[in-house]
Formats: C-alpha cells, sequence, structure tokens
C-alpha cells in the first residue's frame, strides 16, 4: 500500500481540480432565480460557501459538500484533508458542523479497496475531530479517485457570515498561507522537499474551526475560505457581491517558507492559468510571480476575514493567540462601477 501514490491516478489534486470561476458561472448562471424559496437565505443565487434554511428559531441550517482527486499520496490523509475541506465551509458561514456524509468514487480495477478503506478512515478522523459523526455516504466506480463530504450544520442568524456584508473600510485577514497548489504540483512532480510536504499538510489538516468565534466578533462584517479560486478569485466574489473594490499588499500575504521556490520551479498548477483567465481583467497589473501566488489553487486553506477598523486589534490579537496567521493584508474600498476591482501594490 505504501507503494501507490495517488496523486498519479489523477488529473488534477485537491481543489485544484475545481471547474475555473468562468465556467462554473456560466453552468449556474441560468439556474439561480429558480431556486428561491422563502427560508433559503443563502442558496445557488449566490456564491456564498454554503446554502443556509432559516429553520424558524433564530437558527438555520447550513449545508454545503466537498470532494476531489488526490492532493497528497498517502491515503490516509487524503482522506482526513478532502474532510477537513469540506467542513471549512460550515465554519466559512460562522457555522457549527453537525454530521457529515461521504463521497467516495473509486477506480476499483486500478486501487485495492484497502486503500480506499485508508482514504474513509482519514475522513473520519477529521469529522471525529471537528466532534461530529461520518454517518454514512455513497460510493460508486469511476476511473480516478475521488472522496469527500456533503456536511450539515446550524448557525445563529445573527452570527451568519455572507460575502455580500463586507463593507467599505473593512480591513483584510486571511488565517493561513498561501502555497498549497504549488507544493503539491512539485509532489506530483517528484520536487517537493519532504519538510515542504510536512508543513503543507500540517496546514490542511488544521481545521477552520475557529470560524464560530470570529463570527461573533461583531466588526466581522464577511468571512470565506479561501479554496480552489485562490485568493484573487474568492476575493473577488466577496467584492462583487458587496460592490465593492480591494488592495492588497504583496508583502503582507502569508505564504510558506517554500511558496517562492516552487513558483521560481514553475511548479504552477494548471488550475492557476485557468483561474487568471477567468477574473485577470479585474486585476491591476502584476508579474508572473504575483500571478502565480495570487491565483494558485488552495486546498483546505485559511478563512478570509472583512473587519471593521476599529476591532482589527481584537481579532488580530484573537488570532495570534490561536496561532494563526494575523497581519492586515489589505482594506476594501466603494467600487466605482468601473476598472480594476482589485488593486495589488508591493
Amino acid at each position: 500500500m505504501n507503494e501507490i501514490r495517488l496523486t498519479q491516478f489523477s488529473h488534477g489534486a485537491g481543489c485544484g481540480c475545481k471547474l475555473a470561476p468562468d465556467v462554473l458561472e456560466s453552468i449556474l448562471g441560468q439556474s439561480r432565480s429558480s431556486l428561491l424559496f422563502p427560508d433559503l437565505i443563502v442558496g445557488n443565487h449566490s456564491k456564498d460557501d454554503a446554502a443556509v434554511f432559516d429553520l424558524g428559531d433564530g437558527t438555520a441550517m447550513v449545508s454545503t459538500t466537498d470532494f476531489f482527486t488526490p492532493i497528497v499520496d498517502d491515503p490516509f490523509d487524503f482522506g482526513y484533508i478532502a474532510a477537513v475541506n469540506a467542513i471549512s465551509d460550515i465554519y466559512a458561514m460562522g457555522g457549527t458542523p453537525s454530521m457529515a456524509i461521504a463521497i467516495l468514487g473509486w477506480p476499483i480495477d486500478k486501487l485495492p479497496p484497502e486503500v480506499a478503506a485508508e482514504v474513509v478512515k482519514g475522513g473520519r478522523s477529521a469529522c471525529e475531530k471537528a466532534g461530529i459523526p461520518l454517518a454514512g455516504g455513497h460510493s460508486i466506480d469511476i476511473p480516478e479517485p475521488v472522496f469527500g463530504l456533503a456536511v450539515s450544520g446550524r448557525v445563529n442568524i445573527a452570527h451568519l457570515k455572507t460575502n455580500n456584508k463586507a463593507q467599505a473600510g473593512d480591513l483584510l485577514f486571511l488565517t493561513k498561507p498561501l502555497g498549497i497548489g504549488l507544493i503539491t504540483t512539485a509532489e506530483k512532480r517528484r520536487l517537493a522537499k519532504e519538510e515542504d510536504r510536512t508543513l503543507a499538510r500540517a496546514s490542511m489538516k488544521r481545521l477552520n474551526d475557529v470560524g464560530p468565534k470570529i463570527a461573533a466578533f461583531a466588526g466581522v462584517h464577511a468571512m470565506t475560505d479561501v479554496t480552489g479560486f485562490g485568493l484573487a478569485g474568492h476575493l473577488l466574489e466577496v467584492c462583487e457581491a458587496s460592490g465593492l473594490m480591494a488592495t492588497l499588499q504583496m508583502g503582507k500575504l502569508p505564504q510558506f517558507p517554500f511558496t517562492a521556490q516552487y513558483i521560481k520551479q514553475k511548479c504552477m498548477p494548471g488550475g492557476t492559468q485557468r483561474n487568471w483567465r477567468s477574473y485577470g481583467q479585474w486585476i491591476s497589473t502584476v508579474n508572473e510571480d504575483e500571478k502565480a501566488l495570487l491565483a494558485d489553487p488552495q486546498t483546505s486553506g485559511g478563512l478570509l476575514l472583512c473587519v471593521h477598523a476599529d476591532e482589527a486589534k481584537a481579532v488580530q490579537n484573537f488570532l495570534q493567540e490561536e496561532g494563526l496567521e494575523h497581519q492586515i493584508i489589505g482594506e476594501l474600498a466603494h467600487y466605482s462601477g468601473s476598472g480594476y476591482r482589485l488593486h495589488v501594490t508591493p
């Protein structure tokens, strides 16, 4: 089992195999209006992390699903990371997960079921870490290995965080470093160093379970997790939904110690180019290295926070106490309706 390299059985890695933002828009754009229901607070009409259904008692059900092809070679870690990534959508809405259902696609003619069992074991372990049961699931025989979860949770509606509530003047935080797409591509090419893989896995396996605590800060106006569309893509979604523009300071963006090295080695995944083709026209001029960082597809990435300036210090102190990235990386402002939505500064 140890000789099997799961990443060699898939054309993409983790959230890097997501459909590009413009392709997803062409699929979902025509169907949003028909999916509106009175109690559906957040649904397919927006680009938020999860659907939210009002339960009528001041709380709401939060529901999401996420699955992908192998991001690492170790089966247990693949399952664990995929589960953490899926659960993150609940946390990003300010909610608390309640239970999960597994989604497994397996090439049974190429990979033994014992390997799939390790993947599921990893997913179950992540669920237990989050304090929820892996209550069931569904599996099919397909050409590439796929694993993920459908997750349900609950949120206090007063603390619900959506993409359209950010405000001009909000300061931006990102709680995990960037570079996951680069390291996973380096791993597929057998260029990744063991110490770099260890750092990346530790980050991907860390739950974003600070989400509900962060959501309780009155000055946190919006929150989303950064995954396959890269930092720029998910920030642009917030800007579009809230009618704003953003400025990012490249020198303040959190990165893994290895990120610059793998950019230099041209370990950009295909998802980086797909992302940039989808939204690069909304971003001020950047060089190729900056593009590689801004559009790098993250798997189980950090939370992107939009915080009122008056509460930024309290949030910063909280993040530092939690051992998370806590530097201010940018700011939001009113959008004139034309020109760039994202300005990049040194």
